[in-house]
């Protein structure tokens, strides 16, 4: 995985040439899926795993969890990270960071696109016609990866460069969105896997492009205002 995780990074790291207007990466010189594992054929040992684990998670989930994991399918903003941060880790109160959240979900959603379409996997339930999803469904084939993972790890990365001291409640957190997916019944366990994965060497060479650290700055002294944190500056 270390392996694999440096050899992503390598080919996605394109530094500050990265940069465009509309996010503060360029899609289009991000080939991940060449890295990627490529995800289990149906009817493998590794497939059959997958879904197996989704009939578990389906079997034991909760009203609770249900209700938690589609409150998590409709969140796709940094506030998701809420109950890390407290009450006043909210949009009203953070503009800076509510900004740098929708850049960084353009361009987790940019990266991706090419890379959902060339694995073209479809979604469980779509090939195991005995799984029952909660969350909104998709017809498309676009299960790997998962981008609700990408994203939640992006911006989980990105809260660290924030606050490192709450690096673990804030994984811990990136980790829950994550298997939210699979309580939806709307991924397989590996296409959450991929998501992490891609979004660690995204983060890396998202993390070069001094817009970024720019933005990172504003929103590190907007954070701390609002909590009223005197570690945040």
């Amino acid at each position: 995985m270390k392996t694999l995780l440096v050899a992503f990074v390598l080919l996605l790291s394109c530094g500050a040439a990265c940069a465009r207007e509309s996010g503060l990466l360029a899609p289009e010189r991000v080939d991940a899926h060449r890295h990627l594992p490529t995800p289990p054929e149906p009817g493998s040992p590794a497939n059959d795993a997958d879904l197996a684990e989704l009939h578990r998670i389906e079997a034991t989930r909760s009203e609770a969890d249900v209700a938690r994991a589609r409150s998590d399918a409709a969140d796709k903003s940094i506030f998701l990270f809420r109950s890390v941060f407290g009450d006043k880790f909210a949009k009203e109160n953070l503009p800076a960071l509510d900004a740098l959240g929708a850049r960084l979900a353009h361009d987790e959603h940019e990266a991706n696109e090419e890379t959902k379409t060339v694995f073209h996997r479809p979604r469980p339930y779509k090939t195991d016609g005995t799984l029952h999803p909660v969350c909104k469904t998709s017809e498309k084939d676009d299960s790997y990866p998962s981008g609700h993972a990408t994203l939640g790890y992006v911006l989980a990365l990105t809260l660290i460069d924030l606050a490192p001291e709450r690096r673990d409640a804030i994984l811990a957190r990136a980790d829950e969105y994550g298997r939210n997916r699979l309580v939806c019944g709307a991924h397989h366990p590996s296409d959450v896997a991929a998501g992490r994965l891609t979004a660690y060497a995204l983060h890396a060479v998202i993390a070069l492009d001094p817009r970024y650290r720019e933005e990172l700055a504003a929103a590190k002294a907007e954070l701390s205002r609002a909590l009223g944190s005197a570690r945040a500056e």
